[in-house]
């Protein structure tokens, strides 16, 4: 890890888990959440956040095969219309500097979710976005993690130092 900023800034740390403490006090389902984070994490390449949070969606009962194709939801017959407003949503916010934050994409959903989970939804996707920047920027170890299907070797590390 380049900065240990669980313990250099804890001030940033406590405001982050306050922020995932207000989205969980909604109403949206932590499976939809899921998806979101692992959506957002595969779009900024954050293997950290991508191994957390796989690992706590099958921990929750999430089927495999949702888990490995939400790369490619739009193709997919598996997702609720909820499920893809909620994914789009999530890629505009995520690319935004590309993407916007287009009509059509908050128009699906505004039309899955009530105003309240809208904002919680967006906050998810503002708190998911702010830790893969903080795993990439600062090289989280995903080797840290506990509970990774990893079997022996799998592990090892890169001559780089990064697994």
């Amino acid at each position: 890890m380049r900065v240990d900023y669980h313990k250099v800034l804890p001030g940033g740390m406590r405001a982050m888990a306050e922020l995932e403490r207000a989205v969980h006090s909604a109403t949206l389902e932590p499976e939809l959440l899921e998806l979101v984070r692992i959506r957002a994490s595969q779009v900024n390449g954050c293997t950290y956040c991508l191994a957390m949070h796989n690992r706590d969606a099958r921990a929750r009962g999430e089927h495999q095969t949702r888990l490995d194709t939400v790369a490619a939801w739009r193709e997919a017959p598996y997702y609720s219309p909820r499920e893809r407003a909620a994914l789009a949503w999530c890629e505009a916010l995520t690319e935004l500097p590309r993407a916007g934050a287009p009509d059509d994409v908050y128009a699906a959903v505004e039309a899955e979710f009530a105003q309240e989970e809208i904002a919680a939804l967006t906050f998810a996707i503002v708190a998911i976005n702010g830790w893969n920047r903080l795993a990439v920027g600062l090289r989280s170890d995903v080797l840290s993690l506990d509970g990774l299907d990893l079997s022996d070797g799998a592990g090892s590390r890169s001559a780089s130092g990064i697994a």
